[in-house]
C-alpha cells in the first residue's frame, strides 16, 4: 500500500478563522463521535472567541454521506470531518467500492481519542456474564444491532473467536441500535463507550463486557472480554479530524495546535473519561500514519472475522 501523504497548497491564513466552522460528524447526535466533536466545538469557540463552531450530523451510508460533503467541500479550513476509523480504515475492507477516497480526498489534522467497545445486553436479559452469552449462542442464534464497524466487527469476532452463532442487523445509528436493545429487541451489542456508559450508569443497560485490553476506566467494574475468558480479544476505535484535500498547510497547523491542546486540557478530559474514551493526540503526519497502520490491522481484522466485502 502507497504511503499516506500530508498535502496542501501553500496558501497563507494570517486571518484563520474568519467565519463559522463546520464540524461534520458521520454519526447521529449522541453517538461518542459526536459527544467528542460537541466537547472540541467548544474548546474551539474558547480558543477563538467569535467564531461560531457548528457541529453538523450526517448520518447514514455507512458514513458515505458525511465523508463526501467534507470530501467536496471548498478546502478553506471552514468544513472539517470529525470521524473514526470507520470511514477512514475499515470500510475499505468492508465495500467492494467507496465513493470517496479515505486517503486522497482528505488532509489530516489531528487524532484526538480512543477507546473500546462495551459489550451490552438489556437490563432484563437473562445473561449477566459474557460466559452465559456465549452459552447460549452456541445453543441458538443471538441477534445484535451495530451502525459502525467497531460494533459489528467486535460481535462478529466474538462469535467467530468462540463458535457463538451471531445474526447482524444494521442500523443507521447507534442510539437507535441501543433504543431497540433496551426494547429486547436485540440479544446484544458492542457499543462505543461514550454512548453506552450514561445508559449503563442510569440502569438502562446492563454491561457484562469491555472490548479494550485493560478495563475503562469509566466503567471499572466491567471486565474485559480477556478477563471473561476470551484469550487475545482486543479491539480498540479512535477519534480524528480531517479536511478537505488541498487544505493549506498552515490552516491544518493552526487547526492542529487547536485541536490538540484542547484534548489535553482536564476540561476535555473529564468529557473523554466520563464517556470511557482517553486522550490521543498526533500531529497531522502522525494521523496519516496512524491511518495507514489502522488499514492494515483492520483489514486483518475483518478478513478474521468472516465479513466479506458488500
Amino acid at each position: 500500500m502507497a504511503a499516506v501523504l500530508v498535502t496542501s497548497t501553500p496558501v497563507l491564513a494570517e486571518n484563520y478563522p474568519s467565519k463559522p466552522i463546520t464540524l461534520v460528524v458521520p454519526f447521529a447526535a449522541g453517538s461518542g463521535t459526536d459527544q467528542v466533536a460537541r466537547a472540541m466545538a467548544a474548546s474551539m469557540q474558547t480558543a477563538w472567541p467569535g467564531t461560531p463552531v457548528v457541529v453538523e450530523n450526517r448520518p447514514g451510508a455507512n458514513g458515505f454521506i458525511a465523508a463526501l460533503a467534507v470530501a467536496k467541500a471548498s478546502p478553506d479550513g471552514y468544513t472539517l470531518f470529525v470521524t473514526t476509523n470507520t470511514t477512514q480504515s475499515a470500510n475499505p475492507h468492508l465495500f467492494k467500492k467507496l465513493p470517496y477516497d479515505p486517503v486522497a480526498d482528505f488532509a489530516p489534522i489531528a487524532a484526538l481519542a480512543r477507546g473500546s467497545t462495551v459489550l451490552v445486553v438489556p437490563p432484563s436479559s437473562p445473561y449477566k456474564t459474557v460466559a452465559e452469552l456465549i452459552q447460549a449462542g452456541k445453543k441458538h442464534e443471538l441477534s445484535y444491532g451495530a451502525a459502525n464497524s467497531s460494533g459489528r466487527v467486535s460481535a462478529e469476532m466474538l462469535g467467530q473467536m468462540t463458535g457463538a452463532k451471531v445474526l447482524y442487523v444494521p442500523y443507521k445509528s447507534s442510539p437507535q441500535a441501543l433504543t431497540d436493545l433496551m426494547g429486547g429487541q436485540l440479544d446484544f451489542m458492542f457499543a462505543d463507550a461514550p454512548t453506552a456508559t450514561p445508559m449503563v450508569r442510569a440502569g438502562k443497560l446492563r454491561a457484562i463486557g469491555y472490548a479494550g485490553a485493560t478495563r475503562s476506566e469509566a466503567l471499572t467494574n466491567v471486565p474485559t472480554i480477556m478477563e471473561s475468558g476470551i484469550k487475545g480479544y482486543e479491539l480498540y476505535y479512535w477519534v480524528a479530524v480531517y479536511a478537505p484535500k488541498s487544505t493549506a498547510r498552515d490552516v491544518i497547523q493552526r487547526l492542529n495546535e487547536v485541536l490538540v491542546a484542547g484534548a489535553k486540557t482536564p476540561a476535555i478530559g473529564s468529557v473523554f473519561n466520563n464517556a470511557g474514551l482517553a486522550p490521543y493526540t498526533t500531529t497531522a503526519q502522525g494521523l496519516a500514519n496512524l491511518q495507514l497502520r489502522e488499514t492494515e490491522k483492520w483489514g486483518k481484522v475483518i478478513r478474521a472475522a468472516g465479513i466479506q466485502p458488500e
